[in-house]
């Protein structure tokens, strides 16, 4: 299934629009807990360090480090980053504009 079909389904967009409801950080936090395994929420939270490191020009290697991470996963964070649907690029700058990025 492509993501094309995905983003259209009524189940994605109700996760979409539930996730617009949330309104701090506390709010997500306990929704994460409820919707995802810990597994899964380490693994995201991972991949979005990764990506802000990316994004200040960090080297691959002090993102292993830091993250645990495999190369192919920071390399594939690093393409969304650089060539994807700017999902990445938008809530980094958007963080970077409130200060709490980097």
């Amino acid at each position: 299934m492509g993501f094309e079909k995905i983003e259209s389904s009524a189940d994605f967009q109700l996760l979409c629009k539930t996730m617009l409801e949330l309104k701090n950080t506390e709010d997500c936090a306990h929704f994460l807990e409820d919707l995802c395994s810990i597994a899964e929420i380490v693994e995201m939270s991972k991949r979005m360090r990764a990506a802000e490191m990316l994004f200040h020009d960090h080297p691959y290697s002090e993102i292993v480090t830091k993250t645990g991470l495999s190369t192919a996963t920071i390399s594939r964070v690093n393409k969304c980053l650089r060539f994807g649907s700017d999902g990445y690029q938008k809530v980094l700058n958007a963080l970077e504009s409130k200060g709490e990025n980097g």
